[in-house]
């Protein structure tokens, strides 16, 4: 589909990739940006001077908020999932599962009430496009971030399903498997981490080619290899991150 002119929504779009994604789209042409998070600092201050930007208040965690959402955004037709939250810690390392549950109400649940609240928008819009931006930790599980990896490999399973499901209405689904971003959600992790630029240029590019993966990315390019010639060495790699005791 055309970047140019679309009606979008982005998730998690007040900083970060999301932020990225608002810029990027933006400049690629696209008619109308609804720009969602529940955190409204800087994209206030960016819709001051930019007409096409709407910004919406929202927690995706609340389903029956993001049907109201949908009906206020009857137009959509490129829906980018994008908004994520994490924990450095690991499965049985943590003192508690409290965030481990928060992590997967938001990444996976999260996620899964915005493509149900607007499949019918994309089904009357033509089909248009879901773009859920994953992670290279929703392909291996990367121990010292166990929730969130868990939490994106079931989200990478759910936009499979999604693909399947809505494949009849026309609306393509492209998984993004990124590697490591320089953004606040990764800050514990040493380079080299790509700039947020690079994976929403890379994305952009993919809804024009209806691709249905990408990996944008160095180090999601070398996981993604890895996994086809040694799945279990890359595992391992992982694996061996953890700190001792």
């Amino acid at each position: 589909m055309k970047v140019r002119d679309s009606i979008a929504l982005v998730t998690g779009a007040n900083q970060g990739i999301g932020q990225a994604f608002v810029e990027t789209l933006l400049a690629a042409g696209a008619a109308r940006i609804y720009a969602i998070d529940i955190h409204m600092d800087w994209l206030e201050r960016k819709a001051a001077g930019e007409s096409r930007l709407v910004p919406v208040k929202l927690d995706i965690r609340d389903e029956d908020s993001a049907g109201k959402t949908a009906k206020r955004c009857p137009d959509v037709n490129l829906l980018i999932n994008n908004a994520a939250i994490t924990q450095h810690t690991g499965l049985i390392r943590a003192a508690s599962l409290d965030r481990a549950r928060d992590i997967m109400d938001t990444n996976y649940f999260g996620t899964l009430h915005m493509c149900r609240a607007f499949a019918p928008v994309l089904k009357a819009n033509g089909g248009g496009m879901i773009v859920n931006v994953l992670s290279i930790a929703s392909l291996v599980h990367i121990p010292r971030v166990g929730p969130y990896s868990a939490s994106k490999a079931a989200e990478s399973s759910m936009t499979q399903g999604v693909r399947a499901e809505l494949a009849g209405q026309g609306t393509k689904v492209l998984a993004v498997f990124a590697g490591p971003v320089d953004t606040a959600i990764s800050s514990h992790r040493p380079p080299p981490k790509a700039p947020p630029s690079e994976i929403t240029e890379a994305t952009l590019q993919a809804i024009e080619e209806e691709a249905e993966e990408i990996y944008p990315d160095g180090v999601a390019k070398d996981v993604h290899a890895q996994l086809a010639s040694d799945p279990k060495g890359l595992e391992r790699r992982f694996a061996a991150q953890l700190p001792e005791g």
